[in-house]
């Protein structure tokens, strides 16, 4: 009867375990990464249009000859010369829709904007 209730409590021991490990891995929600090219033609192309919510890292590229940055969130890359990178990180909320915009003066109402979505 001892070696029972030992193997038993082994098992509830190596459950419990096998629970936490599978819990904590499956829980941890892994960063997006969305790829941006700013044009010339006053838009901006993104790789897609939505993401799932939590973190999101937007890998920004100027393909264009003016320098253009990229704000989304609340954060706003650093002013990008051709051909020149920046990589932005945020948090986004579960359903709710962000504006993406260039703030170089005119650019925006010119269409470099768009709404992205956190699903």
């Amino acid at each position: 009867m001892k070696r029972i209730i030992t193997l038993v409590a082994a098992l509830a021991v190596a459950a419990t375990t096998f629970a936490v490990v599978a819990y904590g891995s499956s829980s941890r929600a892994s960063a997006t990464t969305v790829k941006v090219t700013a044009k010339d033609t006053f838009r901006f192309v993104l790789t897609r249009k939505s993401a799932p919510h939590g973190k999101v890292t937007f890998k920004v590229t100027n393909k264009g000859r003016l320098k253009h940055d990229f704000k989304i969130a609340g954060k706003k890359t650093k002013l990008l010369g051709h051909n020149k990178t920046a990589t932005l990180t945020v948090t986004l909320k579960k359903g709710k829709k962000y504006t993406y915009l260039c703030t170089v003066p005119g650019h925006a109402a010119a269409g470099m904007k768009g709404t992205f979505k956190a699903t």
